[in-house]
This record gives C-alpha cells, structure tokens and sequence, in this order.
C-alpha cells in the first residue's frame, strides 16, 4: 500500500462517526485495510478512497535551497549583481528576465540586451543572452538578429523567485 499522506477534513464529527458506526455494523467481520480506506472515505462524504485521494489539492515541493541561492544573487532593489555557480540555480535565476521580455514578439538583439541590462548591476548581458537561449527560454536565428522568448508556464519555483523579487 502506499505511504502517500491523504489529509481528511471532517466538518461534523459527529455525523462522520455515526455513518462510520452503520457502515461497520453492516458488515459481517472487521474489514480489511482497503475496505476500511473506503469506509472512511464515505463517511466523509466522498464516493470512495480514490476519489477522497484527487479531492486533495496537487502538494508542490519547492526547491527550497536552489531558490535561496537564486536570492541571494539578486540586490535589495531586485537586480541581479552576479551569476550565481550552479547551472539549476543560473536556469532559475533567468525566469525574471524571461518575464521582461514581451511575449509572441520577435525582438533584435538591442532590444533584448535594454531588457537584460535593466534587471543587472553587473557588465555581462551577453552571459545572460546566451543562457536564455542554452536554458531553452528563448530562440534566435542563426545570424542572432532576431530573438524571440519561448512560451512556456514558469516553474513553481520560478513563480517564487518571481513573486519574492516582486517583494523588494
């Protein structure tokens, strides 16, 4: 069976036990784990254990330690002052830049280095240029005129480095 954890809410304790206490009445021998789950599960008011298990809401693990790297290469303002170590943490610090750049728009390379110089205090937009286009979050033609951002849903903790840069 699996270890998964199903939090259950109950609003009336007591109508959960009474409906509880008749379905185990019924039932001529104690049941078994599963049918118990079940059992449970109805009392709580939900057809069975599968569908108590999808009513949960989708639990997301953040990456706790590569978004605080990503922090603390980002200034009080929100400006990114130097390109951090790891390649997952470099990956996540150039969601924001991401964000900037305009959607279904196709941009010249002048127009992509304004963004990306915004967001910086250090002197190398061309680092961060190349990785949007090596972490896959941006194309270019293969003259490098034209750029174009990659549409995509940011990662959970793309979202919080994001929603915590938005705070300073």
């Amino acid at each position: 069976m699996s270890q998964d954890v199903t939090p259950l809410y109950v609003a009336d304790v007591s109508a959960f036990t009474k409906q509880l206490r008749k379905s185990l009445s019924e039932a001529d021998t104690l049941p078994g784990h599963a049918a118990m789950l079940a059992l449970v599960a109805k009392a709580a008011g939900f057809r069975n254990h599968q569908h108590l298990k999808a009513a949960q809401p989708a639990q997301v693990d953040l990456d706790e330690l590569a978004l605080k790297r990503a922090l603390r290469v980002f200034d009080d303002t929100g400006r990114m002052f130097r390109w951090p170590k790891w390649t997952k943490v470099q990956g996540l610090c150039l969601w924001p830049f991401w964000a900037q750049l305009p959607a279904h728009q196709d941009l010249s390379e002048k127009e992509v280095n304004a963004v990306l110089k915004g967001g910086l205090s250090f002197n190398d937009h061309v680092l961060l240029r190349r990785s949007l286009i090596d972490h896959k979050l941006a194309t270019r033609t293969i003259d490098g005129r034209v750029y174009r951002r990659i549409e995509q849903r940011p990662t959970p903790e793309a979202l919080a480095l994001m929603d915590r840069l938005k705070d300073r």
